[in-house]
């Protein structure tokens, strides 16, 4: 049994931020059964040995599933084991929340629903229907159906969202998460093709991930019929966030960037811009998928945990 409580708010983040993801409850399912290693579960789940590597790092980082080495006909294979058959999350403990409750204020932002934008070809977007504009025109970028994309990719430049912050006016913002599914922008798709996306909160660069390619040796699990197997297909869906110490992404720590830094308190509204920085190591673009398209069926997704007062 694996106990969870506000006493221990790291691990029931790391724990929570692991069950986050349908692929990863599945995983658990399976090991729930029976040890697999890493090429056996890829095979049950349909998904790439490199997705399912990933996946396990996150399951073993919070500490709900082990892994060993063990002799394959080939050198080692990495063997994955359950660690709890129940877990328990009580969330009426106060002990050490000073007489707060904690609450979570959650925004869905469609992928189209950008606010400003530049971009350079290769460039493009999408609906489940087709393409919205021409592709590898700037131009079709300001046009008012850009809000209907579900897919959108560019070479370089950046993607521009404002976010609402409706919050009580006694709120104390605790953390911010931000989540999305994406990878690089290449011409069709090109497994290794490495770019260094950036994300930024109200003009603030909170963290940089370098994705390593462009994924399309498979169909996106949610990709509409109409959509080419020559094209991108799926991405990883990589989770920021920031609270009063440091920002992490998937769990690990990469920026000093502290949530005070970032002005969200008595604001209502939030900037997020998602792009290439013009002196980034990697100029590999960005494909950026909503909810109909890719692996993960889901937008950009903001929560901002915050405190108040108990009565």
């Amino acid at each position: 049994m694996l106990e969870l409580s506000f006493e221990d708010p790291d691990r029931l983040v790391a724990v929570t931020h692991a069950l986050s993801t349908r692929s990863r409850v599945e995983m658990l399912r399976l090991l729930a059964a029976e040890d697999l290693n890493i090429i056996e579960i890829a095979a049950r789940l349909k998904l790439p040995v490199s997705t399912v590597a990933s996946h396990v790092k996150v399951l073993e980082a919070a500490g709900l599933i082990r892994t060993a080495a063990v002799p394959a006909s080939r050198g080692a294979m990495k063997l994955c084991s359950s660690n709890y058959s129940n877990i328990k999350i009580n969330l009426n403990e106060n002990r050490g929340l000073e007489n707060k409750q904690t609450y979570v204020y959650e925004v869905d932002m469609p992928v189209g629903h950008y606010s400003d934008c530049e971009v350079e070809p290769t460039c493009g977007m999408a609906s489940s229907e087709g393409l919205i504009i021409k592709e590898d025109e700037p131009a079709g970028f300001y046009h008012p159906k850009h809000v209907n994309a579900q897919i959108i990719w560019l070479r370089k430049g950046y993607l521009e969202y404002l976010l609402p912050v409706d919050l009580p006016d006694e709120a104390e913002v605790e953390a911010l998460e931000l989540s999305m599914e994406m990878c690089s922008e290449a011409p069709n798709y090109d497994q290794n093709w490495p770019s260094d996306i950036s994300v930024m909160v109200n003009g603030v660069e909170i963290g940089l991930w370098t994705s390593p390619g462009d994924f399309g040796d498979r169909r996106g699990r949610l990709n509409p019929q109409w959509w080419p197997d020559g094209s991108t297909q799926y991405g990883y869906l990589k989770t920021w966030r920031v609270d009063h110490d440091q920002t992490t992404l998937d769990l690990e720590r990469v920026s000093e960037v502290r949530l005070g830094e970032l002005n969200i308190n008595g604001s209502p509204k939030m900037r997020l811009r998602i792009g290439i920085q013009p002196e980034a190591v990697h100029q590999g673009g960005l494909n950026l998928f909503g909810r109909g398209f890719g692996d993960y069926g889901q937008n950009i997704i903001m929560k901002i945990s915050y405190t108040l007062h108990a009565e």
